[in-house]
């Protein structure tokens, strides 16, 4: 048995705006510590991945910048490009095409990944990771990782957990984002766990699950497989298949679905007030990247600032960055507000921001 890994880097995430854009998400930016997201990510594989049999999909736009940040890391052959954006379902189909066209048998497990998470324990996720690769080949199913939830957090899908199997358990629902009531529930529970978008199964497991209960999809998976290098045709192909993402089209559908509990840290990174979980603090204040700081009865600020000094006196719990484009002071509590001004640039017709 072979073990491929899938990266999901083709996103075009603004939360982190206006350092992350659409022309440069955040899974290419170094955020935390000097290495880029996606490549801290495909160094987490390190002696459990061969780099032959790990894989990228991301856009043709943004081809440059997954080249640059995986140097070393993965096979130049094997990034995927999808041809246009219909979500997690049928970008994971063509990948699954792809990889099965490399060799792949339905045996090998297929791990996907997202590109753009935060995981400074290593060791406990190669743990987790392991076990959850044990579990599905054992299993034949689809085995999930999910995040022990330490509140009551309203921006994640959540799972149910049911009875123990192997080092995991079954899984008996996925539910959506829940307001705070219900989010506060589950935890009470103790029987529930975030959603991160971290899964993996054998290769004919993913084929079945998709062929029962998203055949609407499935049935051009040999159509892709055979157009993987006809880029025009496989993008017509490609543009047949429905959009939807892999949660609607087989995890909440499927009965074999497993999972095995993180045994790490984890930061989806969604604000930039994320980022104080994941950097250490210095003087009060999270300083992320600047050109050196003067802070005089400044406390609790976020500040990114490549290149330039900051001076703030007298401020609390703010978040400032600034880049060669633009500049955003926001108060902490306030940082997924980041989409109105996206919104605004947007409405505005101000691409070069974007």
């Amino acid at each position: 048995m072979n073990i491929y890994t899938l990266i999901m880097a083709g996103g075009k995430g603004t939360r982190l705006w206006p350092e992350s854009t659409e022309s440069k998400p955040k899974q290419y930016l170094s955020l935390v510590g000097s290495e880029t997201l996606l490549g801290q990510t495909l160094e987490r594989f390190d002696g459990a991945v061969d780099i032959d049999k790990r894989f990228i999909i991301t856009t043709r736009d943004q081809s440059e910048l997954a080249i640059d940040c995986s140097k070393d890391q993965v096979n130049k052959n094997n990034i995927i490009y999808e041809p246009t954006g219909r979500n997690t379902a049928p970008c994971i189909l063509l990948s699954l095409a792809a990889i099965e066209a490399a060799g792949a048998k339905d045996e090998d497990i297929v791990a996907v990944m997202p590109s753009d998470h935060v995981i400074l324990n290593k060791t406990g996720f190669r743990s987790s990771f392991e076990k959850a690769v044990k579990l599905s080949s054992e299993s034949k199913t689809i085995t999930t990782i999910g995040i022990p939830p330490h509140f009551p957090h309203t921006g994640y899908g959540y799972i149910k957990v049911a009875d123990a199997l192997g080092d995991g358990f079954k899984v008996e629902e996925f539910v959506e984002k829940p307001n705070f009531e219900k989010a506060t529930a589950y935890l009470k529970t103790g029987k529930y766990v975030w959603n991160a978008g971290m899964f993996m199964a054998p290769l004919g497991v993913f084929k079945e699950e998709f062929k029962a209960h998203s055949p609407e999809m499935f049935n051009f998976y040999e159509d892709l497989k055979a157009n993987l290098n006809e880029e025009a045709k496989l993008e017509e192909v490609y543009n047949k298949i429905p959009k939807d993402s892999i949660d609607y089209a087989i995890m909440e559908k499927s009965s074999r679905i497993t999972l095995v509990k993180a045994e790490f840290d984890w930061n989806d990174l969604g604000s930039w007030e994320a980022l104080e979980q994941v950097v250490d603090r210095v003087e009060g204040n999270t300083i992320i990247d600047s050109n050196g700081t003067f802070l005089k009865d400044a406390t609790g600020n976020i500040i990114y600032a490549p290149d330039k000094h900051v001076s703030l006196i007298n401020v609390q719990d703010l978040v400032v960055v600034s880049n060669d484009k633009a500049v955003m002071i926001v108060p902490k509590d306030d940082s997924q507000r980041v989409k109105e001004i996206v919104q605004h640039l947007k409405d505005n017709k101000r691409k070069e921001l974007l």
